[in-house]
Formats: structure tokens, sequence, C-alpha cells
């Protein structure tokens, strides 16, 4: 087998062969470890490692041996456009301790927080842009603690809309009051 100028990715088999997934022109060719046919049927599937990886039972349609592939859902680095251009890889623990900053000294868990930030990333996931801009992260923070507790949100505002007097941080009070 040549795979020269082909990505390979291995996975371990219950047979302890190697199972190979050809990437080739955007096609997905799996082979069975025995015979090298290229088509299968998937007998079971369920979840491993508390969802990380799915565990596909299959069954190759020309020896019909079966053998186990386990698939691991590949999560795509986020980077973040910041104002000034420079890009950095998006971190979810900075948005986090943001928006905790935020809800000092009031009544939100920290549950509902991690939550909030789960639900901001998966967002940024599934979008399918790989870049985006802090505005937009602050945006989506915004709009969850807007949600969860109004004076986190206004103080959210007011350090990330960068208020810089009285009257701006009076007229976004005046917008959430107005909804």
């Amino acid at each position: 087998m040549n795979i020269s100028g082909e990505y390979a990715i291995l996975f371990y088999i219950s047979c302890y062969c190697l199972f190979i997934r050809y990437f080739i022109a955007g096609v997905i060719i799996m082979r069975c470890p025995f015979c090298g046919h290229t088509e299968s049927k998937v007998i079971d599937s369920r979840p491993t490692d508390e969802g990380s990886r799915i565990r596909r039972r299959r069954e190759c349609l020309l020896c019909a041996k079966r053998f186990t592939t386990y698939e691991i859902v590949e999560n795509l680095p986020i980077v973040v456009v910041k104002k000034d251009k420079s890009r950095e890889s998006f971190d979810r623990s900075k948005l986090f301790n943001g928006m905790l900053r935020a809800c000092e000294k009031r009544p939100v868990s920290i549950q509902t927080l991690e939550k909030a930030v789960d639900e901001i990333e998966a967002s940024l996931q599934n979008s399918l842009d790989r870049e985006v801009t802090s505005l937009r992260v602050g945006e989506y923070a915004m709009e969850k603690l807007k949600e969860i507790d109004e004076v986190a949100y206004v103080r959210f505002a007011s350090v990330y809309r960068q208020f810089k007097d009285i009257t701006s941080f009076r007229d976004e009070i005046n917008k959430l009051l107005s909804k």
C-alpha cells in the first residue's frame, strides 16, 4: 500500500490490527483490516470516554469479518482576532474568568457560568468560521449574561464596551429597561 502524499490516521482495532483511514481528494476510504475491502456496515455504535469517542462495531461486506473502530470528534482550534488585528487561540478560561468577575457578589452559580461558556464555545465550534472577532465573542458573552443576571450584564458591558462616562452607562441601562 502506497500512501505517499496522502494523510493516514491510525486507529486501534479490537484484534490489535491497525485500521487505516485515508483522506484522498476529500473522500474518506475505510478499509477492512483483514481483506482490504472498502465497504463495511455498522452493527453497533455506542459512546465511550464520557462521549468524547464513539465505538463502532463493523462488519466487512466482502469477508464478513467483524472489527471495531473508534471515532474521535476533532475540534479545530478557534482563532480570535483582537481589535488590534493580532490573533490568538480561543481561551475558554479567559472568557469564564471575565464572566465570573462580572458576577462577583451576585447570586449566580459556577455551574450556570460553566454552562453559558460551554454554549458560547459550542456556538463558535459549530460555526463554519475558524476565525472569530473578539467583538463576536464579547457579544455572545453579553447575551448570555443578560439572560443570567442583568447586573452582571451591565458590569461586563461597562468593561467590554469601555464606557467613558456616566452617560454611556445610563444609555446601556435604559436599553436594558426598555426591553
